[in-house]
């Protein structure tokens, strides 16, 4: 797509600088990326990127003050949507985190905190694999089993299993690391900190044609 908008949404809450920089450096010619909080450049976007992290009640706060949900909502059911970190984790019906909190119900399931144990610090913080599940535009040239960069207390459990695309083993739990569904895809790990695989994981959101999802 020639002159192709991406948006990095902008709320408070995101690693804007690096998931901007990470994006822009594997960008294809024509493909503009814009960091922005308006809810009229994420409907006129192309496709958008929506990164988080800290707590989930605060996000939401965030989403909220911004005014940022319906516009949220309605780009991830129409356009390529790439949720990172707290940016999947809100995209679900309801978080514990916080004595809980509902957050966009983009996705139906929860998000379940980590059981922390001698074996397994919490929270999950460092270099682990995603072992991915199906075929998708998303994983090209991404090897099956790569290493990613998480940082995590908590984890999402969709009611559709058919949505997870990629798993990771922490805490004697395996656990969705990957959602998809359409032409939303959103990863727990990130990307913008996660080497070649996440420059690969950024270049093939850029380029995923809307028509392939």
């Amino acid at each position: 797509m020639n002159n192709k908008l991406i948006v990095v949404v902008d709320y408070g809450m995101g690693n804007l600088r690096s998931v901007t920089k990470a994006a822009e450096h594997v960008a294809p010619s024509g493909c503009h990326i814009k960091i922005s909080q308006n809810a009229s450049d994420i409907t006129n976007a192309d496709a958008i990127i929506f990164p988080g992290q800290g707590a989930a009640k605060a996000c939401m706060q965030a989403i909220k003050e911004h005014n940022l949900n319906d516009a949220l909502l309605q780009a991830a059911q129409s356009k390529p949507f790439l949720g990172i970190c707290m940016g999947l984790q809100v995209l679900m019906s309801h978080s514990n985190e916080n004595n809980g909190v509902d957050c966009l119900n983009r996705i139906e399931g929860t998000v379940e905190k980590f059981q922390s144990s001698p074996e397994a610090k919490i929270p999950h913080m460092g270099w682990n694999q995603i072992h991915q599940h199906h075929d998708h535009p998303m994983w090209h040239k991404i090897p099956q089993d790569s290493r990613f960069y998480f940082v995590h207390s908590y984890y999402v459990s969709p009611t559709n299993p058919q949505m997870i695309q990629g798993t990771t083993e922490y805490a004697n739990l395996t656990f969705a690391s990957c959602l998809a569904e359409g032409q939303l895809f959103a990863i727990q790990a990130h990307p913008e900190k996660s080497a070649q695989a996440g420059l690969q994981l950024f270049k093939n959101f850029m380029t995923w044609p809307i028509e392939s999802a």
